[in-house]
């Protein structure tokens, strides 16, 4: 899976802030480069836009987080962890995503999504009928229907010292 990039490409990125903070924690017990990410994700491109989603945990203590992405120019839309009788608990942004990712699609010529999640997989069909989709997420964490469907695919295993923060380079 190799596509072209080239400078005048217009780059949209959608962040799935929580599938690869579970991913890096769960895999590595690290936090997430996304500055790193981001960089690689873009590769010499033009961002228009790079949004990540994030659920606000009950301490809401993600302030500083919040702070570290917008300094990386990475905007955040962030929705309230729900919280259900008898304590179930469920936070997620998959819908608000595809959404904004289909709402973009015709002033984007690649689109990134940030993700392993394979509810993805329908959305990244329905965008490569209007452009190019890159997906970028943890191997082991990602779902094969995502990585094949997509049009290119970084896996962040591959280099996880670099799209993690606290290994030593």
């Amino acid at each position: 899976m190799s596509i072209i990039k080239h400078p005048e490409q217009r780059v949209g990125i959608f962040i799935d802030a929580q599938n690869l903070y579970h991913s890096a924690k769960n895999l590595y017990k690290r936090k997430v480069n996304f500055g790193a990410i981001v960089k690689d994700a873009v590769a010499g491109r033009k961002l228009v836009r790079a949004i990540a989603y994030v659920i606000t945990s009950e301490a809401q203590d993600e302030k500083g987080f919040f702070e570290a992405l917008t300094k990386l120019g990475i905007e955040t839309k962030t929705k309230d962890l729900q919280v259900f009788t008898g304590g179930a608990k469920k936070g997620d942004w998959d819908v608000g995503l595809a959404v904004d990712a289909i709402k973009m699609a015709p002033r984007l010529d690649t689109i990134i999504i940030v993700s392993g999640d394979g509810d993805f997989t329908p959305l990244v069909e329905y965008l490569q009928t209007m452009t190019q989709v890159e997906v970028i997420a943890f191997g082991q964490s990602t779902s094969g229907k995502l990585r094949e469907q997509a049009d290119d695919f970084l896996d962040l295993s591959e280099n996880s010292r670099k799209y993690l923060i606290g290994f030593k380079k």
